[in-house]
């Protein structure tokens, strides 16, 4: 198991960008959270990180994945990406793979982060792509970190993720996703 680990946090460090390669996951439920994963990831269920801008929830996210990857899984095979790289990876001549192989690559990795989701312009093409790797993830049991400005569900109040991307995607993610609300002030502006 230890060179499981140290095999495993030397693919977090070439995976991870530069300013989350000290990331921890400090959060209590984020910890949680990535210990049901290192433990059994098919039945761990995926997490939402929500809040305000800077209030730390890629760090939570890189600090999840370091985590997982320091009590020495069996496999680590991790992507991250940003919403809106998603999308652009996803349109036409976004990538020469082409956009059903990069969504299928994007569907099968063990574990993904998916950064900003409902930050992209809402269309029924986002809707569509969003709900197509959602649903593909859900039905095999992959764990997936996402993180986002908006709320889950914000009855009375818009933007939510349902508004913003469907109730069959907010469905899906109701039913096994760790739903944590990151408080505070943004991070960023108070270390400038």
């Amino acid at each position: 198991r230890a060179r499981r680990a140290e095999w495993a946090l030397k693919r977090w460090q070439t995976a991870a960008p530069p300013r989350y390669r000290h990331a921890d996951a400090t959060h209590p439920a984020v910890a949680a959270w990535a210990d049901r994963v290192a433990a059994d990831p098919e039945t761990a269920g995926s997490l939402l990180l929500t809040g305000t801008t800077g209030t730390g929830k890629t760090h939570q996210a890189y600090g999840a994945l370091r985590r997982i990857a320091a009590a020495g899984p069996r496999t680590y095979e991790i992507r991250a990406i940003t919403a809106a790289d998603m999308y652009g990876l996803l349109r036409p001549k976004g990538s020469d793979r082409g956009a059903e192989e990069e969504l299928r690559r994007l569907a099968r990795v063990p574990l993904l982060v998916l950064d900003d989701l409902g930050s992209a312009k809402a269309s029924e093409w986002t809707e569509e792509v969003t709900y197509r790797l959602i649903n593909e993830r859900y039905n095999a049991c992959r764990p997936t970190i996402y993180t986002s400005n908006l709320p889950a569900t914000a009855p009375g109040q818009q933007p939510d993720l349902a508004s913003v991307l469907g109730e069959r995607i907010v469905s899906r993610l109701s039913e096994d996703t760790t739903v944590i609300a990151m408080t505070g002030h943004d991070r960023r502006r108070r270390a400038a």
